[in-house]
């Protein structure tokens, strides 16, 4: 468990920098809950396939894998913050091109070009996400930023489904589209007025440069030997492979078997993320009463039972609700699992075990994702629901049996601050390129 937070200092909320990166990020956040819902209808719209969707977004999901094999080592040599800006900039022109070209005649091959290259932005965005975060806040209070940054994302896609699926109804989704390309736009903005903290001097050890793959492959070594983080990146791939079509799988139940509108769509998702505003909320004090093992395999296990649900649900309120409690235990889960590995790895080594982790959890979740929504398409959605939902409470079940259920975070120092407070314009340590060498890297 990780340490108390310690009394005489300011709320969170009044830190400037983290202030101002949470703004951004939800800027981001706020259009990706639009495409969450605009691609998968634009798609459907023009093909009418489930097979289709899932295609998609297996496509989009190996360019994050290959992605992410680089990615950490891009992130530990490079200024971090200048990486999220060129991949928010690269997003804002791919996105922006779709709703351009639908304006002259729907092209479905322009979507598996540009969801790819985005989804490789998005990932190593994410990378450098995840180690900014060990850079804006004092180690006793990653969890809370977590938490905190995972309850306006949340309340974002509270809204961003619902008003995409207005959007889209209006105007069609190729809109909705161009609304995720301005909120890059925004969210580089945003984060060009951050600067991050120096780390710890026992987080900063330079190595000379290796080729990069033997970079990543340090960053995997330390993944691997750790016991709680490589059962957790086993067990979590595993429950990729499961769910990675999950969505796709539920806006076809709900437009194909329950009768929905693309309306119907968006209110569904829309209200269904207010289970993840109530999970990020909760993780917190969950794990701090509860212990990291105990909420994790909870967390899991309710998934489970709310996937299998889904499938046998024949009403969209049930859906709704049972769709909101998957939500809410995927965001204790990840919020648990993101933060353990924040605390555990030396900063130098943080994107690169970030990166490692990530190819390897999401290495399965686009096979997963097309076998999904072929099987759904061709069995019915029942019955995949119901093997998807077993399929997770068995990971629940593995949990017990490894060291994720004694898993505890050290105790840390937190990084010292930089005197002046913060120079938004200014560069720090921190984001400057440093060698990368032997060492290791996770959500």
């Amino acid at each position: 468990m990780s340490a108390e937070p310690r009394a005489g200092r300011a709320p969170l909320w009044r830190d400037r920098a983290f202030g101002t990166y949470w703004i951004a990020q939800t800027l981001s956040a706020a259009g990706n809950a639009f495409a969450y819902l605009a691609v998968p209808l634009l798609v459907l719209e023009v093909t009418g396939s489930v097979a289709q969707m899932g295609l998609l977004t297996a496509v989009a999901g190996v360019a994050s894998v290959i992605a992410g094999v680089f990615g950490g080592v891009l992130v530990d040599r490079y200024d971090r913050r200048r990486l999220m800006i060129v991949a928010d900039l690269v997003r804002m022109v791919l996105f922006g091109l779709v709703p351009i070209v639908w304006l002259v005649s729907p092209q479905v091959w322009l979507l598996f070009v540009v969801l790819p290259i985005c989804a490789a932005a998005g990932m190593l965005f994410q990378v450098a996400a995840v180690t900014a975060v060990r850079n804006l806040v004092d180690a006793d209070r990653i969890t809370e930023a977590n938490g905190r940054l995972q309850a306006t994302f949340a309340a974002t896609a509270v809204l961003g489904p619902l008003l995409a699926g207005v959007v889209s109804a209006r105007f069609g989704p190729a809109v909705a589209i161009a609304v995720n390309a301005a909120s890059f736009a925004l969210s580089a903005v945003g984060l060009r007025l951050i600067r991050l903290r120096t780390a710890q001097p026992a987080d900063t050890a330079p190595m000379a440069r290796e080729r990069p793959l033997v970079e990543f492959l340090a960053g995997a070594r330390f993944l691997w030997r750790q016991p709680v983080l490589r059962a957790l990146t086993v067990l979590l791939s595993v429950f990729i492979f499961l769910t990675y079509g999950f969505t796709d799988v539920l806006i076809y139940h709900v437009t194909h078997d329950l009768g929905g509108t693309e309306g119907t769509v968006g209110i569904v998702l829309g209200l269904a993320a207010l289970g993840t505003v109530a999970g990020a909320l909760l993780v917190a004090p969950l794990r701090r009463r509860r212990g990291f093992g105990a909420t994790w395999i909870g967390a899991h296990t309710l998934c489970g039972f709310a996937v299998a649900g889904v499938g046998v649900a024949t009403t969209v309120p049930t859906v709704t609700a049972l769709t909101a409690v998957y939500l809410c235990c995927l965001s204790v889960g990840g919020i648990c699992s993101m933060s353990l590995r924040q605390e555990i790895t030396p900063d130098h080594l943080l994107g690169r075990v970030t990166s490692a982790f990530w190819s390897t959890h999401y290495a399965l979740g686009p096979a997963g994702a097309a076998i999904l929504t072929w099987a759904a398409g061709r069995y019915g959605v029942p019955a995949v629901a119901l093997v998807a939902g077993v399929g997770c409470l068995l990971v629940a079940v593995g949990g017990v049996f490894t060291p994720i259920r004694r898993a505890r975070a050290p105790n840390r120092r937190p990084p010292h601050r930089d005197s002046g407070g913060p120079r938004p314009w200014a560069r720090s340590a921190a984001e400057a390129p440093h060698g990368g060498g032997v060492g290791t890297p996770g959500t």
